[in-house]
């Protein structure tokens, strides 16, 4: 059994899912409406497959209308890999503000020379 934040990666993985995802972002739409642009590529059950990926992985939820069913974003879904790359996101600008700190030390004691060709 995977953590929830390992089946959030896992989902996003996938490239149709993501694009699924992309959709789902501009409001809720149905399964058909989802499945439409794929359809040319993999069949309706392959499609099927990857929505219940992205409801187990909590970054959708569905719905059920008479015979309608209907997905939406869950963005709380997102929230702990959002919370998780946050962290990595802190270290890297920390990183690149020393290293931008230190070139600047290393280009004033040795300033660049002008053309000698010139």
């Amino acid at each position: 059994m995977q953590d929830a934040l390992s089946q959030t990666f896992s989902a996003l993985a996938d490239p149709t899912r993501r694009a699924m995802l992309a959709r789902l972002s501009q409001g809720e739409a149905n399964v058909s409406d989802l499945a439409q642009p794929f359809l040319d590529e993999m069949s309706l059950p392959a499609i099927t497959k990857h929505l219940q990926v992205l409801e187990k992985a909590g970054l959708i939820t569905k719905t059920r209308k008479a015979q309608w069913r209907s997905c939406k974003i869950n963005g709380d879904g997102l929230k702990g890999a959002a919370d998780w790359m946050e962290q990595y996101r802190v270290f890297w600008e920390e990183s690149f503000d020393r290293l931008d700190a230190y070139l600047k030390t290393v280009t004033a004691k040795n300033p660049p020379k002008g053309d000698e060709n010139g």
